[in-house]
């Protein structure tokens, strides 16, 4: 299974839009996704600040911001070849 986990903030349009994508994706694949939001985590607040969403794949970083349904696709697909 794809272990992805993405990075958010409350009141953060690039997240809900980026969650969105992954949600409509993600079907496709024997993946599950686990969202984390940063405010209020001193650690993780220091460590993303702004800089999200951020999505990672099998806990390596694979998207910050913005990616497109076909690079998502194309991510998980060679994950699942691994």
């Amino acid at each position: 299974m794809i272990e992805l986990i993405l990075y958010t903030r409350n009141e953060c349009g690039l997240c809900r839009e980026m969650e969105a994508m992954i949600a409509a994706e993600l079907p496709k694949f024997d993946a599950r996704l686990q969202r984390i939001e940063i405010d209020g985590d001193p650690g993780l607040e220091a460590r993303f600040g702004v800089e999200v969403p951020v999505l990672f794949v099998n806990d390596r970083k694979a998207f910050k911001y913005r990616c497109t349904p076909r690079e998502l696709r194309k991510r998980l697909a060679r994950e699942e070849r691994g």
